[in-house]
């Protein structure tokens, strides 16, 4: 497998991510983000080639900077979807709180998003002998905390994802592409910036995950995208970093 990588983000896990592929010979396109990231990692890192830093819920700006990173790279290997995020600024809650607005922010944020990267990572690896997509859940989408972390549209979203993961992956079996997810719990990144500074989602944090009592940091969760990448006996498979999250019943 090449090493011609598209990477959706530019923060948190998508910038640990850069890292660590660069040190490896990655050549990366970063899609959406933040224009002054995207550029910023572009300076910092030799490997990465370009960037797109558009709306990945808006389809055609999608389309079209799909078109410009095989450009650019002479080809693809490696789809990472990273994009998402909290949908609380929108009105994510419980159910009986969500607005429809709110509802379909938080999807299109997350699973629109993953859903357009995933469709132009299909149809290039379907013409060019396969490849490998890794999209990003939760561990909240199987493992829900409803005291603390009561965003339904969110965990909805990453539920979606999983199944994507397992669809695509028994569909596209034949075309040698892969199709697995990274699903992280809390880390360290500026979307959990909240649950780092509140004391009681801090208390609980380091009785739920022991094993990153403090939060995960974005390298140890980027690391987990790497292996995947890497590991072509590996599809429709969601790995779930989380500190000791999802097995620990009793918190």
């Amino acid at each position: 497998m090449g090493k011609k990588t598209l990477i959706t983000g530019s923060r948190g896990i998508a910038a640990a991510l850069v890292a660590q592929l660069s040190l490896k010979g990655y050549s990366i396109y970063l899609l959406g983000g933040e224009e002054q990231d995207c550029k910023s990692l572009k300076s910092q890192f030799s490997q990465v080639v370009g960037y797109s830093a558009v709306d990945i819920r808006d389809e055609a700006l999608v389309v079209s900077a799909f078109a410009i990173a095989v450009k650019v790279l002479d080809g693809l290997d490696h789809v990472v979807s990273i994009v998402g995020g909290s949908g609380r600024s929108f009105g994510d809650g419980a159910i009986e709180e969500i607005s429809k607005s709110a509802w379909e922010q938080t999807l299109d944020l997350n699973l629109t998003t993953a859903f357009l990267t995933a469709r132009e990572g299909v149809k290039y690896f379907k013409a060019n002998k396969g490849g490998s997509i890794i999209l990003t859940s939760s561990v909240l989408a199987t493992s829900p905390s409803p005291e603390f972390f009561r965003t339904h549209a969110y965990a909805v979203a990453k539920g979606g994802i999983n199944t994507l993961v397992k669809t695509l992956s028994a569909a596209y079996l034949a075309d040698s592409i892969r199709v697995n997810a990274v699903a992280p719990s809390l880390v360290a990144t500026p979307m959990a910036a909240r649950a780092a500074q509140n004391v009681e989602i801090a208390g609980f944090t380091k009785k739920k995950q022991p094993l990153a009592p403090k939060q995960l940091s974005a390298e140890q969760v980027a690391a987990a995208y790497v292996y995947l990448m890497e590991s072509q006996g590996i599809t429709g498979q969601i790995l779930e970093i989380d500190g000791g999250w999802s097995v620990n019943s009793g918190v």
